[in-house]
């Protein structure tokens, strides 16, 4: 059996704010490693024979990105599926499954989210094993998480009657997310357990169960791939198609109605990392129970989690709380409190205000900028261009650009010139002038850039050529 991980990489991680953003959620971020959770989640595939090449479900806006940590992290992916909006789990799987079957008729997919946190991969290993053997009979599996608590932030799978012997079980219900006197009753009743959002099944089977119970869904998703064309090395679902799709996760679509569904126990220290206070449960603690990272200097404080990312944090005196810092933001609440983090969210949004949707450092496919300056007229930034990195050609209505190389070798296309500037050397744009930037050497390029104009806005970009294909 040939089993197919599919990785879903979509979601905005809203709860996690303000490190995680809209155009770098929580998947692509280092929480609880020094890799990213999506790198972590592929790199834990490692070594199983029956596991191939991993297959990504993601966004647009988020291609590159992926493509690059995957690169990081020496994966080279079966594919990357580019969602044109988002449709839940259901339709993203449904996708992949199209996709997997024009390549193998006897597909099986192993679908996971890309920003759980396994710490037992042994015994994920073995539960995908014991899973493997139902598939084959067709059977669609998820993996039903040994609990350890009565949490109220997990759905719950009652299991049914045994099978394997006693190392699977029929789904008798699916159950939303209880209150505290629930979640007790079904800790205390031994045969529930915790919804991980993890599936295993063959391709086909899941197909044929979509279209009995979601019709359009099926023949929308099939038409998505179908009619979806490459760009570079991604794969677009074609957005008339994938936007007709009505949307709904695999629970509701398919595995709460089907008579195939089976619960693998696994126990696997799993977490979803759906909240900071999930995020300080998986963490390394100190002797006061304290989980930190970054320049943090703490006093009389415990049970608490305490993240610096751009600068010194003191805390000093206090006890359950979360404090982070990121150069645009800080957040400060109680252990007991973080579920309303998303509320922030909602008011930024509401706002029109940009904290929610970026950092000041934002990732492009050749590289990143960082803002460190800007007023009345002008606005500074930190450019970093990757070896071999390219800008688009490309031109501005409203401002002019200087450039100061602060290390590394840059190619200036201005107007019909094209020259190389080094170390302590700059040049000038003006408004209107047709330009490029690259870097033609082997070390990242990094300069300064001083913007100035009427209007400083990113939209006020004219692309002639890119090599990313974003003309």
């Amino acid at each position: 059996m040939k089993i197919y991980p599919v990785i879903l990489s979509g979601g905005a991680g809203t709860r996690l704010w303000p490190l995680s953003r809209a155009a770098l959620p929580k998947q692509l971020l280092p929480l609880v490693e020094q890799t990213t959770m999506l790198q972590s989640t592929v790199l834990r595939l490692a070594g199983q024979p029956q596991l191939q090449a991993p297959l990504i479900v993601c966004g647009n806006e988020h291609r590159f990105l992926v493509a690059e940590q995957l690169r990081e992290a020496g994966v080279a992916p079966l594919g990357i599926l580019l969602e044109p909006v988002g449709r839940n789990t259901a339709p993203a799987v449904a996708a992949a499954a199209n996709y997997l079957l024009a390549l193998d008729a006897d597909a099986v997919m192993l679908v996971l989210p890309a920003d759980h946190v396994i710490g037992d991969v042994p015994a994920f290993h073995a539960a995908i094993a014991r899973a493997a053997g139902l598939v084959a009979d067709g059977a669609l599996a998820t993996f039903g998480i040994v609990p350890t608590a009565p949490e109220t932030g997990y759905g719950y799978i009652q299991s049914g009657a045994p099978l394997a012997g006693g190392q699977a079980f029929r789904v008798s219900r699916f159950v939303e997310k209880p209150d505290a006197d629930t979640a007790r009753q079904f800790i205390e009743a031994g045969n529930y357990s915790w919804n991980s959002g993890m599936f295993l099944f063959g391709a086909r089977a899941y197909l044929d169960e979509l279209a009995q119970f979601q019709p359009p869904m099926a023949a929308a998703a099939e038409a998505s791939v179908r009619l979806g064309y490459r760009d570079l090395d991604f794969c677009r679902l074609d957005e008339a198609a994938f936007t007709a799709c009505p949307s709904d996760s695999i629970d509701y679509a398919v595995m709460e109605r089907t008579s195939h569904a089976v619960v693998v126990p696994a126990d696997i220290g799993w977490s979803d990392v759906g909240s900071w206070s999930a995020l300080w449960e998986v963490q390394p603690r100190d002797a006061n129970g304290n989980a930190t990272r970054g320049d943090v200097y703490l006093d009389g404080v415990s049970n608490s989690l305490v993240r610096a990312e751009s600068r010194i944090v003191a805390v000093v005196g206090v006890d359950n709380l979360v404090v982070v810092e990121t150069d645009d933001a800080v957040l400060v609440t109680h252990k007991d409190q973080v579920q309303r983090v998303k509320q922030i969210v909602e008011h930024l949004r509401n706002g029109a205000r940009t904290e929610h949707l970026q950092h000041t450092k934002v990732y492009r496919p050749w590289g990143s900028y960082e803002g460190i300056d800007i007023g009345e007229r002008f606005q500074v930034k930190r450019i970093t261009v990757n070896p071999g990195g390219k800008l688009s050609l490309q031109m501005h209505h409203h401002r002019a650009e200087h450039w100061i190389v602060v290390s590394g070798t840059a190619r200036v296309t201005c107007g019909d010139t094209v020259s190389l500037l080094t170390e302590n050397e700059s040049t000038y744009v003006p408004i209107g002038m047709t330009h490029r930037l690259e870097n033609p050497g082997k070390v990242p390029l990094h300069l300064i850039e001083v913007q100035s104009g009427s209007y400083l806005g990113e939209d006020d970009i004219v692309r002639f050529e890119d090599v990313y294909q974003r003309a």
